[in-house]
């Protein structure tokens, strides 16, 4: 057994002598974590949905505030023995607004999806409308699917895409002018353009709506100027840690300008309505222990270190946009303006095969609907190909290109035998899976790590 060198008053004891614990006592469950870690170093990830985290914080996420029970808000609390506690809580806003330039900030939700359900259930009644982009065109299940929360409890309302890919704002502002919603919902999951929050905000204040911006997929880009901050034009914006800001799995709901003004047709300011949105509307007890590694990874997206990856994830992504349509494969929208890459795919291969047989090729990628498609999410017509993991690998443009074109070659290699089944000769998957093994080791997720 490890031997443990520091005491187990002190966090990096606690944890020394828990991964040596683990292994002595749970053999088979610290095998399985350390199978997930060469999975992920041995796999190429081309999702948009997710990345690595960095070790210290992901040392912050196992620490010992997860014994800590404190429901209420800062300064608060319903509980004893929160001093700690409040304190990681009060530096993890802090640094959440001034990553974002907010005047609010709430850091207890545990999801983003959690987050948008507590700010629309804090501004809606049931049967409220409620304006979002259509799942088909490149927008979230949450923002106003019908089999979500807000198609179930809210009459939802749906905007799509010009045939260039861009958001249709003439049609946002039609559907906005003529149901007068409550919430506008923006923000996408598989979209590849900018998005006009200021444009989005002159409708909602025509319409006399409250702007939700979701920006999940887009936040390290928010954070660092890369993309257009909708913190003082939306009401609210909500985004998840763990996309683009290499944190651990949670939501943050922030607010700018409109922070400390009255809700329309309410008596209490947002900030005061999201707090009481959070607990105790929606969440009882926050994670702390998840509380404190977004105060770690909001203090990593502030270095410069970050900044270069984001400048990464902006390259990667034209990179790969221009490899797939050098591949004779549409880009949605023709190039991308963020991370994502949104391809149609031909031949019949349908998104559940190619994620399919593209994983069993050691390569990671999430099916997405195009535009047009009529077949459920399931099935899909297109991948959406994100730049932030490959980024993290240091990746160049040659690197990329050798990316495409090891997905072009498996994809012409599957011969569709439905929507889910396939065809793949066991010879060739063999090939194509050490080519991405040898691609892996080439630019390794080590040298993200490690730095």
């Amino acid at each position: 057994m490890t031997v443990n060198t520091q005491p187990l008053t002190h966090h990096a004891g606690l944890l020394q002598r828990g991964l040596a614990d683990l292994r002595a006592e749970d053999a088979e469950l610290a095998g399985l974590l350390d199978a997930e870690v060469t999975r992920q170093h041995q796999t190429l990830s081309l999702s948009a949905s997710s990345c690595a985290v960095k070790p210290h914080i992901l040392a912050a996420s196992a620490s010992v505030l997860v014994n800590v029970t404190a429901e209420g808000a800062l300064g608060w609390r319903h509980h004893a023995g929160c001093e700690n506690a409040d304190r990681v809580e009060s530096l993890a806003v802090r640094r959440a607004c001034q990553l974002f330039g907010a005047q609010y900030a709430g850091v207890q939700s545990h999801s983003a999806s959690t987050a948008h359900y507590q700010v629309l259930a804090a501004l809606l009644e049931p049967g409220d409308t409620v304006l979002g982009m259509a799942t088909d065109h490149g927008g979230h299940l949450s923002h106003c699917s019908p089999v979500a929360f807000t198609g179930a409890y809210y009459k939802a309302l749906r905007y799509g895409t010009t045939s260039k890919g861009a958001i249709d704002y003439e049609e946002v502002r039609a559907l906005a002018l003529a149901h007068r919603p409550r919430v506008i919902i923006c923000g996408a999951t598989a979209y590849s353009h900018l998005i006009d929050f200021e444009r989005l905000r002159a409708i909602a204040d025509e319409a006399g709506s409250i702007l939700l911006a979701d920006i999940s997929t887009i936040a390290g880009l928010v954070a660092t100027g890369r993309h257009p901050s909708p913190i003082d034009l939306a009401h609210v914006t909500t985004l998840c840690t763990h996309r683009q800001l290499g944190g651990p799995r949670g939501g943050l709901i922030l607010s700018g300008r409109d922070a400390e003004t009255k809700v329309p047709g309410l008596k209490t300011t947002f900030s005061r309505l999201l707090d009481q949105a959070v607990f105790p509307r929606m969440q009882g007890a926050p994670a702390f222990n998840m509380i404190a590694a977004k105060a770690a990874a909001f203090g990593y997206a502030m270095s410069a270190e970050f900044d270069a990856w984001m400048a990464w994830v902006r390259t990667t992504a034209d990179e790969l946009a221009s490899a797939f349509q050098a591949g004779d494969y549409e880009v949605v929208g023709g190039h991308s303006e963020n991370h994502s890459v949104l391809i149609r795919l031909r031949g019949g291969i349908t998104g559940a095969i190619a994620q399919a047989a593209l994983e069993q090729c050691g390569i990671l990628v999430d099916k997405h609907r195009a535009p047009g498609e009529t077949r459920p999410s399931f099935v899909a017509n297109g991948l959406c190909i994100g730049s932030v993991s490959l980024a993290q690998r240091h990746i160049d443009a040659d690197g990329c290109r050798e990316v495409v074109d090891l997905v072009c070659r498996v994809l012409d290699a599957v011969t569709p035998l439905g929507e889910h089944k396939y065809a793949l000769d066991a010879a060739v998957q063999k090939s194509l899976y050490l080519q991405a093994q040898t691609l892996c080791a080439k630019y390794p997720l080590a040298s993200y790590l490690h730095n």
